[in-house]
């Protein structure tokens, strides 16, 4: 057997030897001594989204984009329709074996397969050994979506949401992307997300977990998402077993199918199985279940379930090859979502048609895990390289029956914590299906009785009165004949009498016959006779009247019964009226409510739109302010620079007249008064020279401050040898570094100025804009709040105009700000 394993296909007999040895050598998946930490009774919710928007939206479309979206994506919509009985899953999962990961109903074994989920999507499009698993590294959920939105980044990045621990992007906006994109097939694959992220992985309700998105993005590439929907759905019954409590966060619909298919039994399968257009999900999805049965019933349905109570193949599955095992591992590791387990097809070897044999199941309790922390990801890259290895069986077509290895195995199993059949007693399936009426179907059927119970009543007290009419006839005919019994036996009497006198006279005049003695008796015996006949014609009489009674109270009692019938009719009418006006009123109330507040909304959003505007005027002025007072500060620049070069051409043209003074002083040195006036205004004119050098130093240091070498060499001045005049080279250096000090300090003083202009700028415009930015969100929120806000006065005369200083609007400015003109300084030698 070992050799064989380079097949992708194994014999039917070879696998069945393989999983026998291996479980007798390994053990099963919970060994002797196991104590079970699973509570008696799992309290689980199966709450779901609310689908009616996903409906309507499928039900607007026509049949070429419906065909598109099946074409891509399988039959997914029918998951819409399908209604969950939450009576039905609270049962179901209460007979979830997590060691097995398996259903146990009594002494069956069901599970759902990757073979049988496969047929129930029916996607056309998917590879089935091609999985999904978890990448370490991967785009981004914001890249994911746009990929699958073809909307931007900024698009996405504005409507991801972060839920508990995970990011997720909410319904409403794909439902809006649904309605408007005007891409179709963006439509279809957004429509497809929401899908897979509302009903078959709904973590958060209203939202589309970024995990799903990336499973999602996996499909274009022929991805299946069977296993990872398998996986999920036994790791979310795993975890609420073990917690005893928890939110269903598997695709319910698909479970719920899956059990319908093999819980009533099929007698005939119809043709249209084998039908390349056949839809088992839709079939599925439209059949009407009853949802009457209580939570105890089906649970005792369940726990009693026996062999022949099942349909081991679903009557829409064609089973082929069995995928048995992956890799190195006895059973199929499963990689969801968020996690992975694993599960043990040769467990429900019958719901492929096929002889049930003892299968190898150690492992299967500790190989659940899930993607967190920094050791999984080898775990999941051990998964996947097995999945490159699949093992599949040979399908051997047998009648659901189990080898007698399996029996005993099944019997010496331990299990978890799951319900056992009851020994004693158990109810039939025919009673735990009856359905328990509600309130009113208890009040309508005993009204039904009641009306049944008079009306048997009724009919008993006419077939009373019909047999009183008969006896009364027969009395009447009785006394009629009695009547005329009477009437004849007077006449007899009469005519008695009549003989007898007739005897007596005769027996007078002859002597003969009877003594009177004997004639008296006679008489008397004929009258008691009459006497008695005159005593049953009263009894007649009187049982007549006590009939005529009986049926006048009888008559009596029938009219009032009805109108107690019509009087119950009446109040059952009058209820089912006042509740319908009730609830009609109710709903006129929340709609004139809802028209209110969409009215006030409307006006509050022309309120937000008035002030959006008034506030972008706001902005523009400011920008038109900004740019005024820069063009400002450059012609303000521009004027200094043209008066620094005015005085330096008057500071240059001093240094000449210094020098013709020296020249001068060496020439006319005389000591007249004319010569001492004359050597006095010399040395007044090198006096200015050496006060208007500093404006030459100041201007040159401020046109080339990038070359300091040019500034060196204009400062340098080179007279002649003698001692004055080096000592007068002397006092122009000192009076050049001061001067240079000055200037530098001077820049400084301009450099620091500027800084502080520009920084008081920029905070002002950081204050005026944050200004605004709260003035909206108060705006906003106030309008939020109440649903209209108060109409800004944006011109109080009362009150000055909030502007940065040098920023106001042009409307606001009074006097146009007059610009000085460039002064002309004009010197003359």
């Amino acid at each position: 057997m070992e050799s064989g394993f380079f097949d992708k296909v194994e014999d039917n007999a070879a696998v069945r030897i393989w999983a026998e040895t291996t479980q007798q050598e390994k053990g099963d998946s919970l060994t002797e001594g196991y104590v079970s930490e699973l509570s008696d009774f799992t309290r689980v919710s199966a709450t779901q989204n609310n689908l009616q928007e996903m409906k309507e939206i499928w039900v607007q479309w026509d049949d070429e984009v419906k065909r598109l979206f099946y074409c891509h994506y399988g039959d997914l919509p029918y998951l819409l329709d399908v209604k969950i009985d939450e009576r039905l899953f609270r049962a179901l999962v209460q007979y979830w074996n997590s060691a097995y990961s398996c259903f146990t109903f009594g002494n069956v074994d069901l599970v759902p397969t990757i073979e049988e989920y496969t047929a129930l999507i029916r996607c056309p499009k998917i590879q089935v050994d091609r999985i999904y698993s978890k990448a370490a590294s991967g785009p981004a959920f914001s890249k994911k979506l746009m990929n699958i939105t073809g909307m931007s980044e900024q698009w996405v990045t504005a409507r991801i949401k972060q839920k508990g621990d995970c990011r997720c992007i909410p319904w409403r906006h794909l439902r809006d992307l649904i309605l408007a994109h005007p891409d179709t097939k963006k439509r279809v694959d957004v429509f497809a997300l929401s899908i897979y992220g509302l009903v078959i992985f709904p973590k958060a309700l209203g939202h589309v977990d970024e995990a799903v998105s990336d499973l999602f993005d996996r499909l274009s590439k022929g991805t299946t998402p069977v296993p990872a929907i398998l996986a999920e759905t036994f790791r979310s019954l795993n975890a609420c077993r073990r917690a005893g409590e928890g939110r269903f966060i598997g695709c319910a619909q698909l479970l719920l199918s899956w059990f319908h298919s093999h819980f009533w039994r099929v007698e005939k399968v119809s043709y249209r199985v084998f039908s390349e257009n056949y839809s088992p999900l839709k079939e599925l999805a439209a059949i009407l279940r009853r949802d009457d049965i209580t939570e105890e019933n089906w649970m005792a349905i369940l726990q009693n379930l026996q062999e022949e109570d099942v349909e081991w193949r679903a009557p829409w599955m064609v089973p082929d090859e069995i995928l048995y095992r992956c890799g190195d591992f006895d059973w199929v590791p499963l990689l969801g979502v968020w996690g992975a387990v694993g599960y043990a097809p040769l467990l429900v070897l019958r719901q492929y048609r096929s002889r049930q044999f003892t299968p190898p199941t150690y492992g299967l309790a500790q190989c659940e895990f899930v993607f967190t922390g920094n050791n999984y990801k080898k775990r999941v890259r051990e998964i996947s390289n097995a999945w490159n290895q699949t093992r599949r069986m040979k399908k051997f077509t047998a009648n659901p029956m189990a080898t007698p290895e399996y029996d005993q195995w099944r019997i010496q199993r331990i299990n978890d914590n799951i319900p056992m059949p009851d020994q004693e007693g158990p109810r039939s399936m025919e009673e735990c299906l009856r359905p328990i009426p509600s309130e009113l179907e208890i009040v309508r059927h005993d009204f039904e009785r009641k009306s049944l119970e008079l009306e048997k009543r009724i009919e008993q007290l006419e077939e009373e009165k019909m047999q009183l009419g008969l006896d009364v006839d027969v009395q009447k005919l009785e006394a009629e004949r009695l009547r005329k019994g009477k009437n004849k036996a007077e006449e007899d009497l009469d005519s008695l009498k009549i003989d007898y006198k007739k005897l007596r006279r005769s027996i007078r005049t002859a002597g003969l016959g009877k003594t009177s003695e004997q004639w008296r008796q006679e008489v008397k015996e004929e009258k008691s006779k009459a006497s008695q006949w005159e005593e049953k014609f009263r009894e007649a009489q009187a049982r007549e009247e006590t009939l005529k009674e009986n049926l006048v109270e009888s008559q009596n009692e029938k009219e009032r019964l009805k109108m107690r019938v019509t009087e119950l009719e009446k109040s059952l009418y009058q209820q089912r009226a006042r509740n319908s006006v009730i609830e009609l009123k109710a709903s006129q109330s929340k709609i004139e409510g809802l028209k209110g507040n969409i009215e006030e909304l409307k006006v509050a959003l022309q309120d937000r739109e008035l002030q959006l505007e008034f506030l972008e005027i706001n902005n523009d002025r400011l920008d038109e302010q900004l740019h005024q007072s820069q063009e400002q500060v450059r012609n303000r620049d521009y004027v200094m620079g043209e008066a620094l070069i005015q005085v330096r051409d008057v500071a240059e043209h001093l240094q000449t007249l210094a020098v013709q003074a020296d020249v001068l002083s060496l020439k006319y040195e005389s000591e007249s008064d004319k010569g001492r006036e004359l050597a006095w205004l010399l040395r007044q004119v090198k006096a200015l020279s050496i006060r208007a050098k500093p404006y030459i130093i100041a201007s040159c240091a401020l046109k080339l401050t990038k070359n300091p070498k040019i500034v060196a060499v204009t400062l340098e001045h080179r007279y002649g040898t003698r001692g004055k005049t080096k000592a007068m080279d002397q006092r122009l250096e000192r009076l050049e570094q001061m001067q240079k000090e000055m200037q530098d300090q001077l820049q400084a003083r301009i450099q620091e100025q500027l800084a502080k202009v520009q920084q008081d700028m920029r905070d002002q415009m950081l204050e005026s804009q944050k200004s605004m930015m709260d003035q909206i969100t108060r705006l906003l929120a106030g309008g939020l709040e109440k649903g209209k806000s108060p109409v800004v006065n944006t011109k109080d005369d009362n009150e000055d105009p909030v502007y940065p200083p040098g920023f106001a609007p042009a409307d606001v400015q009074t006097q146009p700000e007059i610009y000085p003109r460039r002064p002309s300084i004009t010197i003359r030698p």
